[in-house]
């Protein structure tokens, strides 16, 4: 008798509870997975992610505080990784291909049936990317790819209201250092001040434009 092959361990993240029970509901009642945890954030995701096994996580692109960028970023520095697949609206935006710039294994629209979500996972676990078209000519285009980690984890920071010196404290390192990663990182993403770089910053969190009366905001 062939040896049965073993559920695939998933983990779900989602801030919208009845989204989180749905999703958790599809993957309990398939036999091909193994549903470790479903949290709300993040920070929980991650806090799971360290202490238990998982071949996929399926996030939303939105999550509270850490946010699915950074939350990808960090679990990749794990000894055995995660997949990593985003789960989110708008499969035409410019969501899919923000996700694959972040190092994301898929991205899955929430309009798509739940069979194709499901069918999406098991692709990633056994190592294919699933992603809908994606022109990867513009990832090199992406100011924010062109960020260094110093750079990025500074606007992260700078996100969160933090000072110059705040961010000294927080990365160790001179405001001098701090105020020359600063001017390198606005001239990358094409802003003049911080008001700008945070604005920046959100909108490519939530994958809308824009909005002109941040970008005309001054410090």
């Amino acid at each position: 008798m062939a040896d049965q092959i073993p559920p695939i361990k998933v983990a779900l993240a989602d801030s919208n509870p009845l989204m989180l029970s749905a999703m958790s509901e599809h993957y309990d009642r398939d036999p091909r997975f193994s549903l470790v945890a479903a949290v709300n954030s993040g920070e929980g995701f991650l806090e799971v992610s360290l202490i238990t096994p998982i071949a996929v996580g399926v996030i939303d692109w939105i999550l509270p505080k850490l946010g699915s960028a950074r939350l990808i970023d960090i679990v990749r520095t794990h000894e055995v990784p995660p997949r990593m697949m985003i789960y989110a609206h708008g499969e035409n935006s410019d969501i899919a291909r923000q996700a694959m710039a972040a190092g994301a294994a898929g991205f899955c629209a929430r309009s798509r049936s739940p069979e194709y979500l499901l069918d999406a996972t098991c692709r990633i676990a056994s190592g294919e990317m699933v992603f809908p078209f994606v022109d990867v000519r513009d990832l090199r285009h992406d100011p924010m790819h062109s960020l260094t980690k110093r750079e990025r984890a500074l606007l992260i920071s700078l996100a969160q209201g933090r000072t110059n010196k705040e961010l000294a404290d927080d990365h160790s390192i001179s405001v001098n250092t701090v105020k020359f990663h600063l001017r390198n990182l606005f001239d990358k993403l094409s802003v003049k001040n911080r008001a700008q770089a945070m604005a920046y910053y959100y909108s490519t969190q939530s994958g809308r434009p824009l909005a002109q009366s941040a970008l005309s905001e001054e410090t």
